[in-house]
């Protein structure tokens, strides 16, 4: 059970990481990486959310939409992840108001995050999951940990390029994308011979 839940990890959170392989997940990751302080509370946001809707999700499937309703999953996969970006949006409002307020839009964007909703598709329809809660769960929280891992890199990439005199053409969204591209290839070329 250990060497599955270790798998998991390894294959969700790095080698098939939602961010730099599947590029899931770009808006916040480029909207909110500026700085690593508020990267980092996104990813923390988005693992509060993407765990939690990985179990939720899971039960609400396997429990009532399994056989008979699955025609309704993705409608209910994104109430149950708008719920969650609620209530975490009103602890931070709450809790933490500046963090709340440097997330700005991206916060609630969470909700529309495919990301967020491709891991709860993903863990109840991938056969490696092998139909369990914990599994699911688990999913969840490797896919956030892989997003909060990528965010939390490139915040660094972002504050050196702010440091740098890049030419005018490529100042702004041009050279952030590059670089996008360019840490994606080195972080898959470095997880390349890794297959579980």
């Amino acid at each position: 059970m250990i060497f599955d839940i270790l798998t998991i990890f390894l294959s969700v959170a790095l080698v098939g990481n939602y961010v730099f392989s599947q590029t899931l997940g770009i808006c916040p990751f480029l909207g909110v990486s500026s700085s690593p302080s508020t990267a980092l509370g996104m990813g923390l946001a988005v693992t509060f959310v993407m765990t939690l809707s990985n179990a939720a999700t899971y039960l609400i499937f396997d429990l009532l939409l399994r056989d008979r309703f699955e025609y309704l999953q993705t409608v209910v996969f994104i109430l149950v992840i708008a719920s969650l970006v609620q209530l975490i949006e009103m602890m931070l409002k709450k809790l933490l108001p500046t963090l709340y307020r440097s997330l700005g839009i991206y916060l609630p964007l969470i909700t529309t995050n495919c990301a967020v909703l491709a891991a709860a598709n993903n863990a109840v329809s991938d056969e490696s999951i092998n139909g369990s809660f914990l599994f699911s769960t688990f999913y969840g929280f490797s896919a956030a940990i892989g997003f909060t891992i990528a965010i939390v890199i490139f915040s660094g990439v972002r504050a050196r390029i702010d440091e740098e005199d890049v030419p005018k053409p490529f100042r702004g969204t041009p050279i952030t994308l590059i670089c996008a591209g360019i840490v994606a290839m080195i972080f898959n070329g470095l997880l390349s011979g890794i297959r579980f």
